[in-house]
């Protein structure tokens, strides 16, 4: 007798593509700076992997069996950040690495953590990063700052905290414009 299994069904991380209020006004408040180089963004331990996480026990790390990303949140993540970037109109051009292309600013990801936790209920999904970002040409950190958002999953299940990381994404994303944008500032030392 053949085992019936259930399919892998695979979720991409994807934001709103409309323009943002926020993102408009940022562009008309700040120069247009030269350049920014994203850097390959790093997972944190855990979360190198397709695999969906999910953590049900305090400090135990799990996996649904038959849901999983398109790549590790990680690598979802940077074609979002760059798009993100690009609609700002901060900066005359955003490079992913790996590039030989010099530029005149960093911007480094590491730590990037995207888990439904479900000790709580409603079930929540939760995304973690730290950003550094740096002068290239003074070879200086201008600033760096941990970042965490989580947003109530939609069901208890792997597809409700999906649609929650839509969201989840969408507003760290916007958190990280917003810190950005106070490090570049003339006064970015109390905002940075």
């Amino acid at each position: 007798m053949r085992e019936v299994h259930d399919p892998i069904r695979t979720y991409a991380l994807e934001i709103d593509g409309g323009d943002r209020g926020e993102e408009s006004r940022t562009s008309t408040d700040m120069k247009n700076l030269s350049s920014l180089l994203i850097g390959v963004p790093q997972p944190a331990p855990g979360f190198e992997s397709s695999r969906m996480a999910y953590v049900q026990v305090p400090h135990e790390l799990n996996y649904f069996a038959t849901s999983q990303w398109l790549e590790s949140p990680a690598r979802m993540l940077a074609p979002l950040l760059v798009q993100r970037l690009e609609r700002s109109g901060m900066w005359s051009s955003i490079i992913s690495m790996p590039t030989s292309i010099r530029g005149d600013y960093r911007l480094d990801l590491t730590n990037v953590l995207l888990v439904q936790n479900f000790v709580q209920q409603p079930s929540r999904m939760r995304l973690a990063l730290r950003s550094q970002l740096v002068n290239i040409k003074d070879r200086q950190v201008i600033g760096a700052r941990n970042f965490e958002s989580a947003e109530e999953a939609f069901s208890e299940d792997a597809y409700g905290g999906v649609l929650a990381a839509q969201q989840v994404v969408s507003g760290l994303l916007d958190d990280l414009m917003n810190w950005l944008v106070g490090c570049l500032q003339e006064d970015s030392s109390a905002r940075c």
